[in-house]
């Protein structure tokens, strides 16, 4: 499943909440539209609640811009943090009839898209962050983690060599899940050994994704143990490590951080960011099915060259924590990345 930071899966159930954006009067040329006279409605299912989360507000604001420009009504619905209810509040927002589209984001979502349409088989699904090609009701939009992983390793590895210890780093999961275990540890592992072959990754799980203390916990262990870096993938929980890293007696100990710009969360102890553009990718898909472009019964993957994951490298924290040699090794790789020289399949 997707880590949504600070508000990933905790064991706990959130009533649903709805944010309508009144339509903005122009017409969009779906369809839908061109046979009803009406704009397609659109829900945005967040798989958590969207305060707090960026991944999450990234979600819900993308696709109310795209639907604030065609003047499409929509509403953000916040699906809480038991996963054990998502289905049921899909299917209810099925059952009402009220959303052409159902937008939402993370892995799991597919497979319960398709357990709603056995029961609502009109209703259709455009589902960033999953994969499931051929249902002509759903498209899926899968981002390259590999490659979001393998930055993250690669300049883990550099700042563990010139903290005087690049022979381990670490990384912290909130759980142990499938992406996680198949492409985001094999993806920073292969990033690191890329500057240096015989390093190690100390993998450690907290077991959920809000435990700060346990987090910190298992970080003091991994730099008593020699890592001077780690990646945190452990939502809420990965205050605890960067708690740890600030009270480190060598002083020397950095975070990387997953999915968003974590620069400003603690200078200087932040010192690389992993992100992805998902209110990019909301915005132009959700424009697409407005348009009646976007093709469903596809699964695509996104990466950096797409311009959907990236590394942030021109923020000012950054370049403040990281030495420029660092900065230039790290911006080599991602010029590689950007223009297709070094290509990661997923």
């Amino acid at each position: 499943m997707r880590i949504y930071s600070k508000v990933a899966i905790l064991l706990i159930a959130i009533p649903l909440f709805a944010v309508s954006c009144a339509p903005k009067g122009r017409s969009p040329v779906s369809k839908e539209a061109a046979q009803t006279g009406n704009p397609p409605s659109i829900a945005v299912f967040i798989p958590g609640t969207a305060s707090g989360s960026p991944i999450c507000e990234m979600l819900a604001s993308g696709a109310k811009r795209a639907a604030e420009e065609y003047g499409a009504p929509v509403q953000v619905i916040e699906g809480g943090y038991n996963q054990a209810e998502w289905e049921s509040k899909l299917t209810s927002i099925a059952a009402s009839g009220s959303y052409d589209l159902i937008v939402s984001s993370n892995p799991s979502l597919p497979a319960l898209a398709q357990a709603v349409k056995a029961k609502f088989p009109s209703q259709r699904f455009l589902l960033l962050d999953g994969e499931l090609a051929g249902d002509l009701s759903i498209y899926t939009l899968r981002y390259n983690q590999r490659e979001q992983a393998y930055m993250a390793g690669h300049i883990a590895a550099l700042l563990a060599a010139e903290a005087g210890n690049g022979a381990r780093i670490g990384l912290i999961a909130g759980q142990e899940y499938p992406v996680m275990l198949q492409t985001i540890l094999p993806g920073y592992r292969e990033g690191a050994e890329a500057v240096n072959p015989l390093i190690e990754v100390d993998f450690r799980v907290v077991g959920n994704w809000y435990d700060a203390a346990k987090c910190a916990e298992l970080a003091a262990g991994m730099i008593k143990a020699g890592a001077r870096v780690l990646l945190c993938v452990s939502g809420g929980a990965n205050e605890g490590a960067v708690q740890a890293a600030a009270e480190a007696p060598s002083g020397d100990v950095r975070i990387i951080w997953f999915d968003t710009n974590g620069y400003a969360i603690r200078p200087p102890y932040i010192a690389g960011s992993s992100v992805l553009y998902q209110d990019k990718a909301a915005y132009n898909k959700v424009k697409l099915f407005l348009e009646g472009k976007l093709p469903f019964g596809t699964a695509e993957l996104a990466g950096v060259r797409d311009g959907y994951v990236d590394f942030i490298e021109d923020d000012p924290l950054y370049i403040a924590a990281v030495s420029e040699n660092i900065r230039k090794k790290q911006h080599d790789l991602l010029l590689r990345l950007r223009s297709g020289s070094l290509i990661l399949e997923n």
